[in-house]
């Protein structure tokens, strides 16, 4: 029988099972289809700081990132890790002030961040539009390829005899008299194990409820294009300083149409290592449905284009969208459940799902190991939560 049994195999699950098994644990994951098949196959492939909150929020990252300089060569397995740095550009002066101020207090916290401006601005990128004032740079931010990273966490885990079990749904979690975890119901029957790590992303509130718990957690979908092999255009990740509006909500103007505003559009920018180029971004709440839209994606190239003005005459080679895990708080779950013994959540992480994987990994290995973590888990608890969003019952399955 395994000590631990973690459902969901996307970037989330795949490293807690590689943590886990790496600390002698006796792990078994099982996911309802393939690996990586969710939204870590829906998705860019970016480790940031750049567009996270100063405080806990950037601290975290920065210890993810830390772990995968660590992970290149642990992982023994080639998932395109590119540490380039990447920026937000800034537009206008009202957009410089506050980015200034969000350099400063980065600065203040250890982050490695600077603001570039005048000359500097398009020696580092020459063909940025002419009017960009301004870059925040984070010199330690990185990309890589998500799936491939996910098949590294899972060869990993599987190296360190972790169990992958795979097109298998999990139906409920298995409770007994006490409410403690006993395992869970599969379609092939019931997998017994006194801990559970629920790291199913958006899937995480209709499983949870199986066992008496609330999740807040909603899909936020995001579309992304992707262009031919084209001449180089930017040499790292770019995003538009207006992104963290569309991401964390707030004041702020950018000038945009509203239609840009109505589907959360903010311009982001990817070249990969094939000498192509990912654009993104857009967020918008319409459950689950993946499609993508003709009008967002029009949209999102129009602002790409307003920041790349040389992209205009590029073929686009094919688009998808996905759906980000998304928290009021922007901050994930990482916790256990003291209302259900034995139960764990992983998810929430919205779109740094890649970027906090290994963190996330780290912590619920050291919970159900009972080593020090890393970072402070408070700010990660369940218990953060409105008390009625958390309810334990005494029920078994």
């Amino acid at each position: 029988m395994p000590d631990v049994i973690v459902v969901g195999c996307g970037v989330i699950g795949a490293s807690i099972s590689y943590f886990l098994a790496k600390s002698g644990v006796k792990v078994i994951a099982i996911d309802r289809n393939d690996t990586a098949s969710g939204t870590s196959s829906a998705c860019d492939g970016n480790v940031l700081l750049t567009d996270k909150q100063p405080g806990f929020d950037s601290q975290m990252t920065y210890e993810s990132q830390k772990l995968y300089d660590i992970l290149e060569n642990e992982l023994g397995h080639d998932f395109d890790y590119r540490r380039l740095g990447s920026t937000l550009a800034v537009e206008d002066e009202e957009q410089e002030i506050v980015a200034r101020e969000w350099v400063r207090t980065q600065q203040a916290a250890g982050i490695p961040m600077r603001y570039l401006e005048g000359r500097a601005v398009h020696e580092d990128e020459p063909r940025l539009a002419r009017d960009i004032i301004g870059l925040v740079e984070c010199d330690s931010d990185s990309s890589l390829d998500p799936m491939a990273v996910v098949f590294g966490f899972v060869l990993g885990a599987q190296r360190n005899g972790a169990a992958i079990k795979r097109f298998t749904a999990v139906d409920s979690i298995l409770r007994g008299p006490d409410g403690r975890v006993e395992g869970v119901l599969t379609g092939d029957g019931p997998v017994y194990a006194p801990h559970v790590v629920l790291a199913t992303g958006v899937w995480t509130p209709q499983l949870a409820a199986t066992a008496g718990v609330s999740i807040p957690v909603v899909p936020r979908k995001g579309h992304i294009l992707v262009a031919e092999p084209t001449f180089p255009v930017g040499r790292r990740k770019m995003m538009e300083f207006g992104y963290l509006m569309t991401k964390f909500g707030g004041g702020g103007r950018r000038g945009v149409e509203p239609d840009m505003d109505k589907y959360g559009i903010a311009m982001v920018f990817e070249p990969t290592p094939h000498g192509n180029f990912l654009i993104g971004s857009s967020r918008e709440f319409v459950g689950f449905d993946t499609r993508c839209n003709p009008q967002v994606l029009q949209l999102m190239a129009r602002r790409a284009i307003r920041f790349f003005p040389c992209i205009r005459d590029i073929n686009v080679v094919r688009s998808y969208a996905g759906l980000r895990p998304y928290m009021p708080d922007h901050l994930p779950i990482v916790s256990p459940v003291a209302t259900v013994p034995g139960l764990y959540i992983a998810c929430g992480h919205e779109g740094d799902g890649i970027g906090l994987a290994p963190i996330t990994g780290q912590l619920i290995a050291q919970m159900i190991t009972g080593a020090p973590t890393t970072v402070p888990v408070a700010p990660l608890s369940i218990e953060r939560l409105a008390a009625d969003a958390v309810h334990g019952h005494q029920s078994t399955h």
